[in-house]
């Protein structure tokens, strides 16, 4: 509930009290709800702002119910009540010290009086409120920041162990210093990419369309008709965006080497769909060559064709086959797709 719709409930059951203090409130826009009984006025204590009872029906009422829920308030709250006493009369203080943020007003009171206290406790119930939402708010804080910095620790440590195995690998295929540095360079560029996109939406999830856009766009023309990109959108995880973007690299260095990127008239088509599998979802990938160089099945594996074996199999159980057709090479991929984000979204 709105905290400006709270009302003020008012528990005077004897006498003209009840009537009295809600016009004088009516006339001033404070809402008011009479209650019949202190278990009436307990029921509603959740919704209000602000309670008004006289010291005779709070003596004579069994007050335990009242006592509980005061004593279960959350930290953030101090539930404010007044309490109507008789001229010259102390109150007793085993009723003030149990409702803890009270106002005693002796009857008969002053309109003024009565207006200006009401108003007081619905201010202060209302900071109490802000005051909830603001801490609320700061826990979810807090739980994001945790959460962002467990994915960090996380994203870095897988980070650090693909990097050294290009650094292995690329060492061992390497002939020279050059042909290693430069091998080298392309795959660590190409990791940057992907977590590039990675960390624009709080190392989370890369678009697969602008990571393939990353590492194929250079080598599109200007008609854009040599490599075609079909499929909607999905969204990576991290933990299968960066073998992914590395997979689509190794593909597309191997392309432009000895594939359909190596001449003019090469063409690439790529398309891929979200099928529903049992339980889970799976992203269909499929890669296709054409118009490049006569295509023969390889004499030895290299690194890229281990890196999708190994990588791209044992860390996201994908399921991947590679046809050396004549035309042109043929990849294709399944692999499921978690089903939600490590971080909530912003």
């Amino acid at each position: 509930m709105p905290e400006a719709e709270r009302p003020t409930l008012i528990f005077a059951p004897l006498g003209r009290d009840s009537a009295v203090a809600a016009t004088i409130l009516a006339e001033e826009q404070i809402a008011t709800e009479i209650c019949g009984s202190l278990d009436a006025l307990v029921a509603r204590l959740d919704t209000a702002g602000c309670a008004i009872l006289t010291e005779e029906a709070l003596s004579s009422s069994n007050r335990q119910a009242l006592a509980d829920w005061i004593a279960r308030q959350p930290p953030w709250s101090d539930f404010p009540f007044i309490l109507l006493t008789q001229r010259n009369a102390q109150p007793r203080g085993a009723l003030t010290d149990m409702l803890g943020n009270v106002s005693v007003l002796e009857r008969p009171f002053h309109p003024a009086t009565l207006v200006t206290a009401a108003r007081a406790g619905l201010r202060a119930m209302r900071r109490q409120h802000q005051a909830r939402l603001y801490l609320a708010e700061r826990e979810r804080t807090a739980e994001r920041q945790t959460l962002l910095i467990r994915e960090l620790h996380h994203r870095v440590k897988n980070t650090l162990a693909t990097v050294q195995a290009l650094l292995g690998a690329s060492a061992r295929s390497a002939t020279t210093v050059d042909a290693f540095y430069a091998a080298f360079s392309a795959r660590v560029i190409s990791l940057a990419k992907t977590h590039n996109l990675l960390t624009e939406d709080y190392w989370q999830q890369a678009p697969l369309r602008d990571m393939l856009v990353a590492e194929l766009g250079p080598y599109n023309d200007t008609e854009g008709s040599r490599i075609t990109l079909v499929g909607p959108r999905v969204d990576l995880v991290g933990d299968l965006a960066v073998p992914t973007g590395m997979a689509i690299h190794e593909l597309t260095t191997n392309a432009a080497k000895h594939g359909a990127l190596s001449v003019p008239e090469g063409r690439i088509e790529i398309r891929w769909s979200v099928e529903q599998e049992a339980d889970r979802q799976v992203l269909s990938l499929d890669w296709t060559e054409r118009g490049g160089p006569v295509v023969e099945p390889p004499t030895r594996k290299g690194f890229g064709s281990t890196l999708l074996q190994r990588v791209l199999k044992l860390q996201c159980e994908a399921d991947i086959a590679f046809a050396y057709e004549p035309v042109g090479l043929h990849f294709t991929m399944r692999a499921p797709l978690p089903d939600q984000r490590i971080v909530p979204a912003y």
